[in-house]
C-alpha cells in the first residue's frame, strides 16, 4: 500500500469527483487525516459519506476569501496542514476566438488563481510548522499544449510556473511542491463541454492514436503518483512536474 500518512492533515481539493475524489480516496486508506473541498457540494458529501469525514468545504476556489477561511478553519480544528494537493480544475473547450471573457475568467479563476490563493494560504501555517507538502495539478497541455482549448492550456503552463516558482521560494523551509501533469484520465473532465459523449468505442480511438501505452489512465493510476510526491520517499523532490502520460510527452 506504500507509507501510510497517519497523523497527516491533508487538504484535497475538487475532491467530488475524478482525481481529486481519488486522491481523498488514497490518503484515507492510507490513514491521513482528510479534508475535501469542492464547488459541486451534493457530490463532496457522498465522497465525505464514503470516508467517514465531515471536514468538507463548499466553494468556489477562485473566491480569495473562501480560500483563507477554509484553510484557517483546518488550522483552527486540527492545528496544522501538512499536505495540500491541488486538483480542483475546469476546461472550456474552444479556440481563442470562441472564448468569452466570463470563460478565460473561468478557467484561470479556478485552475490557477484558486491554486495560488490556497498556497498562499497554507503556506504561511506550512513555513510556521517547519515544513509541508504541495502537489499541484498540472497537466501534459501544461507544456506541450493543444488545439482548441487555448485558456485550458494556458492555465496549465501558468500552474507548472507556480509550483517552480514556489519551489525555489521555499526550498530552505523544508516545503516541497510539486505538480502531476497527467495526460488522458478517465474523469467526468474527459466528457465536459462536449457536443454529445464520446462512446468507449470512441475513446479507445482516441487513445489508439494518441497515447503509446493505447489507454487512458484510471483516476486511481494518477493518485497514487500524488501520494508518493507527498511521502517521505520523494523527499529529494521539489519544484518538478511528474508526467503521468502513457509515453505521450515523450514523442
Amino acid at each position: 500500500m506504500g507509507e501510510t500518512f497517519a497523523g497527516s492533515v491533508v487538504l484535497v481539493t475538487g475532491a467530488a469527483s475524478g482525481m481529486g475524489a481519488a486522491c481523498a480516496r488514497e490518503f484515507a486508506s492510507r490513514a491521513a487525516t482528510v479534508c475535501l473541498l469542492d464547488l459541486d457540494e451534493p457530490r463532496l458529501r457522498t465522497v465525505a459519506n464514503e470516508l467517514g469525514t465531515n471536514s468538507i468545504f463548499g466553494g468556489d476556489v477562485s473566491d480569495s476569501a473562501f480560500c483563507a477561511s477554509t484553510i484557517d478553519a483546518i488550522i483552527d480544528r486540527f492545528g496544522k496542514i501538512d499536505i495540500l494537493v491541488n486538483a480542483a480544475g475546469t476546461i472550456h473547450r474552444a479556440d481563442a476566438l470562441g472564448t468569452s471573457n466570463d470563460d478565460w475568467r473561468r478557467v484561470m479563476g479556478t485552475n490557477i488563481d484558486g491554486m495560488f490563493y490556497l498556497c498562499r494560504a497554507a503556506l504561511g501555517h506550512m513555513v510556521d510548522a517547519g515544513g509541508g507538502v504541495i502537489i499541484n495539478f498540472g497537466s501534459i497541455w501544461g507544456g506541450v499544449a493543444s488545439a482548441g482549448s487555448t485558456a485550458y492550456c494556458v492555465s496549465k503552463g501558468a500552474v507548472h510556473q507556480l509550483t517552480k516558482a514556489l519551489a525555489l521560494d521555499h526550498a530552505e523551509d523544508n516545503i516541497r511542491v510539486n505538480a502531476v501533469a497527467p495526460g488522458e484520465v478517465r474523469t467526468p473532465m474527459l466528457l465536459a463541454e462536449r457536443e454529445t459523449a464520446p462512446t468507449e468505442y470512441e475513446l479507445q480511438a482516441l487513445a489508439d492514436a494518441t497515447i503509446p501505452m493505447k489507454r487512458l489512465a484510471e483516476p486511481e493510476e494518477i493518485a497514487k503518483v500524488v501520494a508518493f510526491l507527498a511521502s517521505a520517499d520523494a523527499s529529494y523532490m521539489t519544484g518538478e512536474i511528474v508526467h503521468v502520460d502513457a509515453g505521450y510527452t515523450a514523442r
